[in-house]
Order: C-alpha cells, then sequence, then structure tokens
C-alpha cells in the first residue's frame, strides 16, 4: 500500500490499492482510507451508506477550500442535453459534474446601488471572484481528485451563445469549443432554480454568486434537486427595468431535468445596452450580460432579503434610499415608489 498524503481537517486519507484486474471494486485512491469507490450502477444499501458518506467528506474539502456552494450532478442529468453543451463532449468518461460556488459579497454592489463607484463590481465581483478566488478552490479540488487517481477537468464559465471557434475534427465530434450552460448545471447539481427574470437563484445567496465547473469519472452521490421557493415572482425585477427588456405577458419555460421554471422573455438587445449597472459578457460579445449588478437584478437582492426567502441576510435592507435609473433617451433619475 503506497501512501499518497491527508488531509487532516476533513480528516480524509488517501492511499492507493492495488486489485486484480477483474474485481468490481475500483480503489483507484478512495477519499477515504476504509472506502472504496465503485462502478456499480446499482449500488447496494451498504454501498450506497459508503457513497453518500465519502461524497460528504469530499464536500467539506471543497468548502475548506473555500467554496461556499458545492453541488453534484450524475452525468445521466444530461441526457438530451445536444453534443455542443454536453459534458461528455469534453471528457468522455465523464460520470459526476461538480458545481462549485462562491458568493458575491452584497457589499460589492454598493458602489452602483448608490451610483457612484461602478469599479468595485467590476474588480472582486466579476474578476476576481471567478479569475482568482473561485478558480484556486476549483483547481484545489481538481487536484484532490487526481491525487487520488480520478481525473478532474475544470471548467471556466463561457457563454453557450459563442459561435463555433474551429473545425470537428473527428466525424462524430462537435464543433469545438464546447460550451456548457453553467446555469443549467447548477440546477441539475440541486444547487437552485431559474427566477422570473432568468437570472440562477440559490436559497443562500438569491442571485449573488460565481460558478465553475469539474468534470470527473469518480463517482459521487448526485444531489437532489432544489426545492425551495427563490422567486416569488413579484414580479419587481421587470418593473424596475427602465428598458422594458422583459415581458413577462409572454413568459417562457425552462425545463431542466424535467423541472419547469417560468421565466420572461428577455430583450437581450436592450441589456447589452443597459446603463443601470449591466457589464458585457467579459468572455465574447454574444454572451448574455452579467446582470448581477443591473437595476432589475440589485432589486431581487433587496426584495429576496427583505422578505426572508434567502438564507444571507443583513442588519440592515439592501435598499437604504430610492434607486436610480438611466431610461431609454439616457436621463438619469430617481425610481418613484
Amino acid at each position: 500500500m503506497e501512501s499518497m498524503g491527508c488531509c487532516e481537517r476533513c480528516g480524509i486519507s488517501a492511499q492507493r490499492r492495488r486489485t486484480p484486474s477483474d474485481t468490481r471494486q475500483v480503489a483507484r485512491g478512495a477519499l477515504h482510507s476504509k472506502y472504496t469507490l465503485y462502478r456499480r450502477s446499482t449500488p447496494d444499501r451498504q454501498e450506497a451508506f459508503q457513497l453518500q458518506d465519502l461524497t460528504n467528506r469530499f464536500k467539506e474539502y471543497c468548502r475548506s477550500r473555500g467554496a461556499d456552494l458545492v453541488g453534484i450532478a450524475s452525468i445521466d442529468r444530461f441526457d438530451g442535453v445536444p453534443p455542443e453543451h454536453h459534458p461528455r463532449s469534453i471528457f468522455p468518461e465523464t460520470r459526476s459534474i461538480i458545481v462549485l460556488g462562491k458568493r458575491i459579497a452584497r457589499g460589492c454592489l454598493r458602489g452602483i446601488e448608490e451610483g457612484t463607484q461602478f469599479a468595485i463590481y467590476a474588480q472582486y465581483a466579476g474578476n476576481w471572484v471567478p479569475d482568482r478566488f473561485l478558480a484556486l478552490t476549483t483547481v484545489s479540488v481538481a487536484q484532490f481528485l487526481e491525487d487520488r487517481r480520478w481525473e478532474a477537468v475544470p471548467l471556466p464559465c463561457l457563454p453557450v451563445q459563442a459561435p463555433p471557434m474551429g473545425i470537428p475534427v473527428r466525424p462524430d465530434a462537435p464543433t469545438p469549443n464546447v460550451m456548457l450552460d453553467f446555469d443549467e448545471a447548477a440546477v441539475r447539481a440541486g444547487l437552485g432554480r431559474f427566477g422570473l427574470s432568468g437570472e440562477f437563484m440559490t436559497p443562500q445567496f438569491g442571485p449573488r454568486q460565481q460558478l465553475q465547473i469539474i468534470l470527473t469519472d469518480a463517482v459521487l452521490q448526485p444531489d437532489p434537486f432544489c426545492e425551495t421557493v427563490v422567486c416569488d415572482e413579484c414580479g419587481e425585477c421587470i418593473s424596475a427595468c427602465p428598458l422594458d427588456a422583459m415581458n413577462v405577458s409572454q413568459p417562457e419555460t425552462r425545463i431542466v431535468c424535467g423541472m419547469a421554471m417560468k421565466t420572461a422573455r428577455v430583450d437581450w438587445g436592450a441589456c447589452r445596452s443597459c446603463r443601470n449597472g449591466a457589464f458585457p459578457n467579459r468572455a465574447h460579445p454574444t454572451g448574455t450580460p452579467d446582470r448581477t449588478a443591473a437595476l432589475c437584478v440589485r432589486t431581487c437582492v433587496h426584495h429576496v432579503e427583505k422578505t426572508g426567502l434567502v438564507a444571507n441576510t443583513f442588519e440592515r435592507p439592501f435598499r437604504q434610499r430610492p434607486a436610480w435609473r438611466v431610461d431609454k433617451t439616457g436621463a438619469a433619475g430617481i425610481v418613484e415608489g
């Protein structure tokens, strides 16, 4: 038996075990010395217990490395997803999809809420959270899995709207680059649901998080789907938009893993021209803009906190003064009411 190190904080030891090639047990560096990952599609009760305990310990490690959210989806939850957005187009041996989330501090929205400082959000929430803080967590978790001989493919959040950027290299391969829909993946991993605005929302932070994904051939226990109501369809995000970019009279329905979620029909061209806190997509101009700091989503942040729909609440309400807005003509004013 060859030792591969351990994580004292989580009590997880990693050991490499050599087994006969015909065994059904796969001991490729289990996450705990007592447990082994199985390739059986229908584990018995004892195996299921071991798998759940092993997954819990894995999540503890993720949180110890800075993840605020950890969700796991099994590959079958991506059945029906087109090849150009499917995990197995990137890593054909994928068994589990791990979605990691890092909260956006509410204070990162303060400068835009007051209309006096826009660089706070751009630097810390839009740049450093995904590209530094969450990226370091993602790489650490990927290395944790690979230290135990499971391949782990970290993915950045790139827009699914981006056009093809190459040519297929095999007859059955999609055109690069394959982009996963991170918000839908997070729904499949049980982290949250879509709100009326179309934003992905979690019971912990509402719309305030950034996401990254790891694809792995390790078998981990998938999380149950989120049944918690985060969006109560109040419509305040719709009425707050000064560009009338969201139409709820002709809503759309997003269906993920059989779950139907009502969303407004969004005029993304109008959103891209928004001067109320929206930012262009950093990865590609065709991608949907970042609306987390826009007036519509900031209004949502205030509402879900005020009504107790999210766990992360504060001593004072988010909105302390009437909101400002820039309308279609470019004129600035105060939102009445």
